[in-house]
């Protein structure tokens, strides 16, 4: 130390003191560490749902249960895998009746349009960036890694500081395997999903594009031919399922990108109309376009099939499988009839003026006429579609970019039926009918009928009129057969087609059936066609005498007889006015035949205890209400015991003789 040291005070040097002797000690302590992400540590895809925020929403409402709140929420789904993760869904558990309103970077993918609700969970599905890339690939560009879905939306009763959690998170693409979700906390929960090693697939991980999926029907979105601002694209809708079926199909999608139809062969939009162009951006832009061509400016258009005149109209036909009013038959019935395509010219929006920048429509939705429902997936690309050079030359010409919609046959909760089915039997004299409003009650309150009253059981003859005249009829057999009068009587079953089973026969070696289908509404119904399933006797079918019938193999099972009208007789008519209108009621289209059975292959049947009688009955693909009872056989019981004692007692009166 220098002289000037030794002069300083001794305050001064007992500070020095202190700090000399505790700064060695601080230098090695080190600063501890922030926790790493919990994705890092996932080796697979991970996924989290957090909360954000959630104010109350007006009205203020009584009940607690019902009272709206806001929410905000953030969807996080990132690839930390080994291999793409093509074509991206995940299920959200929501569980409080939440509204969805709006979510970035995603669809529904059941094709349910936003916004709607999503109470019982949902899977979305990723729009516009369906695929997402690996670390390796991408050199960590979370860009191309991870999506974030920004959810907002209402759901109903969870007042803060209580949070609306969903109850799990899980991805939705086969292969993977998820635990439950895991809570951080009060408003995140997480998830890491890996790949499942017993899962076997088809694809490898250098393939460009998904393969082509099965389903009960599926649509092509083949994109033809494309240019700067505008593209052609071919849609081919096909029938999968052998008792699926279409009547004057109504086809609809939502456009994300501001698209709008030029022009259509071989379908027609149901509204033509162009204002929404004229008045908006697409009217800006396209300044010097004639809009008074185009056909449909729509978000949402609804695209229907050309009547059969068309087909070959050089402006609105010549496509192949176009112009049939509509109409979709299952392949087992007619393989040409069972698809159905049409072309339209399709204009685009900035920023997408680039002849390679292409996006298929979303949120696809299909239905017809007394026909099943379908729930559509989102469009999955796939590679490009192969078609035969028109031309005539032996080579396949191929699509600029193909996708891929799947819709599969659904039973929603709560639907009503279009059909219903009555039993009889040649042991029973009355007819157990259709249930009491099988496809839905009538809406006017005025009439007095019950619609929790057990239908009535009617004489046979009663199945040829109309409902509205069968009251007399149903109340004037219960007085002879000592059967209950409801009040008020039951109401009608409401459904445009009945299709009575009847027993017909019961032999040692055989069995018999009639099947009687009846037309109730005011259309006529081309190329019908019926299925009966029969779990213990459908086997042992053997013909149809005024049906073309045959056995129809689902799953595996060999047990349905599947029905339609012989060539030329295949028109089931509408209901029409009886001969005299003021006093006659009015009469069904209906079609009947006889069906033969043997038992030779179905030992130990129990027809009269339900194995003759079908288990379910279609029409034109939609299954039909079946009735909740079979006919009694006590009739026939109490036939034979009164014969058997009539029998006794003329054997004893001979005796004494």
């Amino acid at each position: 130390m220098d002289s000037g040291s030794r002069n300083w005070p001794p305050i001064m040097a007992l500070n020095l003191l202190i700090i000399l002797t505790i700064m060695p000690f601080s230098l090695a302590q080190p600063t501890a560490a922030a926790p790493a992400p919990a994705s890092d540590s996932c080796n697979g895809v991970f996924l989290s749902y957090a909360y954000t925020a959630g104010p109350q929403l007006p009205p203020e409402v009584k009940d607690p249960k019902q009272q709206p709140y806001k929410f905000e929420s953030v969807l996080t789904v990132l690839n930390n895998g080994l291999d793409d993760l093509k074509s991206w869904r995940v299920f959200v558990g929501f569980t409080n009746n939440e509204y969805l309103v709006s979510a970035s970077n995603a669809v529904l993918a059941d094709g349910t349009s936003i916004p709607g609700g999503v109470g019982n969970g949902t899977v979305f599905a990723g729009y516009p960036m369906t695929d997402l890339k690996t670390a390796v690939k991408t050199a960590g560009d979370l860009a191309q890694m991870q999506v974030q879905v920004k959810l907002i939306g209402t759901q109903f009763g969870v007042a803060p500081p209580k949070v609306p959690m969903p109850s799990n998170i899980t991805l939705a693409n086969d292969g993977f395997v998820c635990p439950a979700a895991a809570m951080q906390g009060t408003h995140e929960m997480q998830v890491c999903c890996t790949v499942d090693a017993n899962f076997k697939t088809n694809i490898t991980v250098d393939d460009e594009f998904l393969p082509r999926q099965k389903g009960d029907l599926t649509m092509m979105y083949d994109v033809i031919s494309t240019r700067a601002t505008d593209y052609t694209a071919q849609v081919t809708i096909a029938n999968h399922n052998s008792l699926g079926r279409l009547d004057n199909w109504k086809l609809s999608w939502d456009w994300m990108e501001d698209e709008f139809i030029f022009s259509t062969k071989g379908a027609y939009p149901s509204v033509v109309d162009s204002s929404d162009c004229i008045f908006g951006k697409q009217g800006t832009f396209y300044e010097n376009l004639d809009f008074s061509t185009v056909l449909n400016c729509e978000r949402r258009p609804t695209i229907i099939d050309l009547p059969p005149t068309k087909a070959n109209d050089t402006l609105l036909g010549l496509v192949p499988y176009c112009c049939r009013n509509g109409t979709i038959l299952p392949p087992t019935m007619d393989a040409s009839k069972s698809v159905s395509s049409f072309q339209m010219q399709v204009f685009k929006m900035p920023p997408n003026l680039n002849r390679s920048q292409l996006s298929p429509p979303q949120n696809w939705g299909i239905k017809g006429t007394l026909n099943p429902d379908y729930k559509c997936g989102p469009p999955v690309r796939v590679s490009p579609s192969q078609f035969p050079d028109r031309s005539g030359l032996p080579v396949n010409i191929s699509a600029v970019a193909s996708w891929q919609v799947v819709c599969n046959i659904t039973q929603p909760r709560g639907a009503i039926p279009s059909c219903c089915v009555s039993f009889s039997a040649f042991y029973n004299e009355s007819v157990v009918p259709c249930n009491t409003c099988a496809c839905g009650c009538p809406s006017n309150t005025v009439r007095t009928c019950s619609t929790t009253a057990p239908a009535m059981l009617l004489p046979p003859e009663s199945l040829l009129v109309p409902f509205d005249n069968r009251t007399v009829k149903a109340k004037s057999w219960a007085d002879i057969k000592h059967l209950p009068v409801p009040n008020p009587t039951p109401c009608g079953d409401n459904c445009g087609i009945s299709i009575n089973w009847h027993l017909y026969t019961d032999y040692s070696r055989g069995w018999s059936a009639r099947v009687t289908v009846f037309n109730w509404d005011e259309t006529a119904f081309v190329d019908w066609f019926a299925a009966v399933q029969l779990d213990k006797a459908g086997p042992g079918f053997e013909k149809a005498y005024s049906f073309n019938a045959s056995h129809l193999e689902i799953n595996g099972v060999n047990n349905t007889v599947f029905m339609q009208g012989f060539k030329g007789l295949n028109y089931l008519v509408a209901e029409t006015d009886g001969a005299n209108p003021k006093k006659d009621p009015r009469v069904p289209g209906k079609q009947q035949s006889v069906l033969s059975f043997t038992k030779k292959i179905t030992p130990g049947i129990n027809l009269v205890g339900g194995d003759g009688f079908p288990t379910k009955v279609y029409f034109n693909g939609e299954e039909c209400a079946l009735p909740t009872a079979y006919p009694s056989s006590g009739y026939r019981k109490r036939t034979s015991l009164i014969f058997s004692v009539l029998v006794m007692v003329v054997a004893f009166m001979v005796m004494q003789q």
